[in-house]
């Protein structure tokens, strides 16, 4: 990946439907060598998906899972994305080991997730925190 790779990938961070003669013009190349290099960044899996983000209303928090020692945080973290109102899954270092970015209708929704998630196996705790306020960065 090079300089303009990431200039690119910085624009459709912020907007995942900005046409390419659009990113052609703002970083100074055309609208094929644009194409061709999302192509690319999506064949090798730099980009993983193009997603939307929503104002719904709803309740966004963050469900940290701490797990014992002898899990595989790859598998539980694949199975947990499976989970209707997990948004992102991520493994990460620390006390805890894996956290689940929730979109949910309400507190009450959230609360189910927490329960459903304290109830596997491989889960010693959680800790959860509400999402008050998000930028785009």
């Amino acid at each position: 990946m090079d300089e303009l790779d990431r200039e690119i990938l910085s624009i459709l961070r912020r907007d995942a439907r900005k046409p390419y003669t659009e990113i052609a013009e703002t970083v100074g190349t055309s609208e094929g060598t644009v194409r061709n290099r999302v192509e690319r960044m999506t064949d090798e899996g730099v980009i993983e998906r193009f997603t939307v983000a929503t104002r719904t209303g709803n309740v966004k928090a963050m469900i940290e899972l701490d797990v014992a020692v002898d899990v595989n945080t790859s598998d539980l973290g694949e199975r947990v994305a499976d989970w209707e109102q997990v948004d992102f899954v991520w493994q990460v270092s620390g006390e805890e080991d894996i956290v689940l970015v929730v979109d949910a209708a309400d507190t009450q929704s959230v609360n189910q997730l927490i329960t459903r998630a304290r109830e596997l196996e491989e889960v010693v705790n959680t800790k959860t925190r509400l999402i008050l306020d998000e930028k785009l960065g």
